[in-house]
């Protein structure tokens, strides 16, 4: 592989040489678990795994999915190479799990209503997946945990509200409370089942508390949390309320609080911003952490430690948002909700050095806090997970963190939910590839997508429409690692504002310190297929700034456009991703724009026939003797085939007029992507959309993280190595 070594960003407070120094978390392995689906199964239905556990030999990992009624098992004797062991239908919906020894303890919602909740937790043995025991819960359950020795569960019972009642208004009875049960012989012994009434505590709904997650700690002291309520209490293993306290509120400064802008803007307040925790857990003995959500009427982005009296000993406020918005995760359309969206916090001691590990499930990111001090956690990494996180387990014996990732996209044909392996290694850390860290201001971004280099070494790219108020061209230094956004651009016209009605897809330079801008175009949207001169301040020239294309063109255009651009002595050359009205089965243009006498023209270029979707041109690259191409289907996972980079001879590159039969030239391949984006364990991204290389011939990827909309806000940026020691 020539993919580089990649470091932890300093926004992690950490330089390259000390990550590398460094134990780290890096991501093994990624389970598609449409994997567990029995052969004959209709693997278009959706599946999701969410809350996770593992058996106490560390080999393993049992989930719960909720859209298809079932447990899901996975054989992670191998943690590189995950196996399918099938799933369990239960028979109604699994909530959690909890696992003492080799049994399962389940919470299945059994609800017919809203109004009549009911639930059960069963005792499931995780070898023979037989069923061994059930206690009634009386009511509808969520978080389900284990005591550290192993002798009671906790559950907590929600009786969640009608969201569409009454705009969600609480209270809506019956009220929720905590269940515990004690564990004898391995067993559910449902003669124990104890209740705790938790009405009166918090100061909202009191008559209506929504318990929503517990942690017990060694001395069996279970802290639940009240999300609705903004409230949390401690209680005895007997079911004793110890002390309860309210979650509190946070001023939130330097946010973007509005949604639907299409563009970053982070010069916004929320103030008095309720926390509504969702997940909790224990630390040690007398501190607890939790992730704040917000479900109700609050969620603060962040997330906070408490004693377990109530006082705050560390709240995290807006830092762990703005470390994702720094490494491109950040969820733009969320962000007059709950912007990154904290829901899921754990704790693991690996190596002696006590870790908090939260879960942004908007951001599809794990921060990896190390809590030595509980006053001043340190953040030391943010790890990219598959698309909505929602639970974790670590295995501190096997160096092993796991991520079950609830969202999955089979309807818009995108990835498939993962479970995903992090293993505690001494190696330098493998993400993030891009950061803005280190830069004078705040520099969010997304949606990388045409790049060039220039003679300095440095890198250019654009985003695309996702930002469609806000287009950018982001200076890059790929010097360093990871690689550093340094500055920004803006994309304006004559009036200073943000010039609207781009889709930018390429970039090139103009030789005089300027660019030329590849826009794809949207005809539905209005959005022109067109070519913009742009100054080096990101200006658009007022004369022939922007260049349409022809009629010729515009009489057989298709939504698929311009996905790159080059420039060639006096002209510039854009790649078409995908067939337009004239053009043959599995052949593509390349346009030619003379930038001297105005003439337009073109050549086929031979595209793979797609296995499944389609197959398409993302990238067009001009260096030395050869044209480089990156040619891609749109296939997510291990659905994808064509991820590769092809070149063409610049001799053949001697356009034909429009409509005329155009020349077809010749591809030789230079690489194959697939093992490159399978480097860093993840699933196979679909979007290999900029190329640039840099005057000694080094070449570099990146990846289209679709704004965060609907994808798991990875982007992978690496070298290939240097394409002039290809043979010819």
């Amino acid at each position: 592989m020539n993919i580089r070594t990649i470091c932890v960003t300093s926004a992690i407070a950490l330089t390259a040489s000390q990550a590398a120094a460094d134990m780290n978390f890096n991501r093994i392995a990624s389970f598609p678990v449409v994997s567990n689906m029995a052969e004959g199964e209709d693997t278009a239905r959706e599946t999701s795994p969410e809350i996770i556990d593992v058996t106490a030999d560390g080999m393993t990992l049992v989930y719960t999915d909720s859209p298809l009624g079932a447990l899901g098992f996975i054989d992670i004797k191998n943690p590189a190479n995950p196996a399918p062991l099938g799933n369990l239908d239960l028979g109604g919906e699994p909530t959690s799990v909890a696992i003492i020894g080799k049994t399962a303890f389940v919470g299945v919602n059994t609800s017919e209503s809203y109004t009549a909740p009911s639930g059960m937790i069963k005792a499931i043995d995780v070898a023979s997946k037989a069923e061994t025991g059930a206690c009634d819960l009386g009511g509808q359950p969520d978080s389900v945990a284990k005591a550290p020795d192993g002798s009671f569960i906790a559950i907590a019972i929600e009786n969640e509200r009608d969201e569409d009642l009454n705009d969600g208004i609480i209270p809506q009875l019956p009220a929720g409370f905590l269940a515990l049960i004690d564990i004898q012989d391995g067993a559910l012994a449902c003669g124990t089942l104890r209740f705790t009434d938790l009405t009166g505590l918090a100061d909202i709904a009191p008559s209506d508390p929504e318990p929503e997650y517990v942690s017990i700690n060694a001395l069996g002291e279970v802290v639940v949390t009240l999300q609705e309520n903004n409230h949390m209490a401690v209680v005895s293993r007997d079911g004793e309320v110890l002390s309860h306290f309210s979650a509190g509120s946070v001023d939130l400064e330097g946010i973007d609080a509005t949604d639907e802008r299409g563009a970053l803007l982070f010069t916004e307040s929320q103030m008095g911003r309720l926390r509504e925790p969702d997940a909790v857990t224990w630390i040690d003995d007398n501190h607890f952490a939790t992730a704040n959500e917000g479900d109700y009427n609050g969620g603060s982005r962040g997330w906070t430690i408490f004693s377990k009296d109530g006082t705050v000993v560390y709240e995290n406020g807006t830092d762990f948002e703005k470390a994702i918005i720094e490494i491109g995760h950040y969820p733009d359309k969320r962000s007059d909700s709950k912007g990154v969206e904290p829901e899921s916090v754990t704790f693991g001691n690996f190596g002696g050095t006590p870790y908090v590990f939260v879960g942004a499930e908007r951001a599809s990111v794990v921060g990896v806090y190390d809590v030595t001090n509980p006053a001043r956690p340190e953040l030391k990494q943010l790890l990219s997970s598959g698309v909505g996180p929602e639970g974790y387990i670590t295995i501190p014996e096997r160096n092993l963190l796991i991520s079950a990732n609830e969202k999955d996209l089979i309807e818009d044909g995108g990835a498939r939910a993962h479970v995903m392996i992090f293993n505690y290694q001494n190696a330098p850390a493998t993400y993030p590839h891009l950061t803005s860290a280190g830069a004078d201001e705040l520099i969010g971004w997304g949606a990388i997508s045409g790049m060039v280099a220039d003679e300095d070494g440095m890198i250019y790219a654009v985003n695309d429409s996702f930002y469609g108020f806000q287009p950018s061209i982001f200076k890059i230094d790929p010097s360093q690692t990871p690689a550093r956004i340094v500055d920004v651009i803006r994309v304006h016209r004559a009036n200073g504002q943000p010039a609207q009605k781009l889709d930018l897809e390429g970039i090139t330079l103009d030789g005089n310190g300027g660019f030329y801008l590849a826009s794809e175009g949207r005809t539905e949207r209005l959005i022109p297929h067109a070519i913009y001169h742009v100054s080096a301040e990101g200006l658009i020239e007022t004369n022939k700034g922007e260049i349409g294309i022809p009629a010729e063109l515009t009489a057989v255009e298709k939504r698929f456009g311009f996905e790159g651009i080059t420039k060639i002595g006096d002209t510039l050359w854009m790649a078409v991703q995908r067939e337009w009205k004239d053009d043959p089965a599995n052949h593509v243009k390349l346009v030619s724009y003379n930038l001297e006498t105005n003439e337009w023209g073109g050549v086929h270029y031979p595209k793979a026939e797609p296995a499944t979707g389609w197959v398409g041109l993302s990238e067009i690259v001009a260096h030395g003797d050869w044209v480089y191409i990156v040619e891609r289907d749109n296939q997510h996972d291990h659905r994808a085939v064509t991820k590769k980079v092809y070149r063409v001879p610049a001799s053949e590159m001697v356009p034909a007029a429009l409509g005329s039969d155009l020349p077809v030239v010749s591809k030789t391949l230079v690489r194959d992507l697939l093992p490159d984006l399978k480097s860093t364990g993840g699933y196979v991204l679909d979007k290999v959309e900029g190329m640039a290389i840099m005057a000694n011939g080094e070449a570099f990827i990146s990846t289209d993280n679709d704004g965060v909309d609907d994808s798991s806000g990875e982007t992978m940026f690496f070298s290939i190595g240097n394409v002039d020691l290809r043979s010819n």
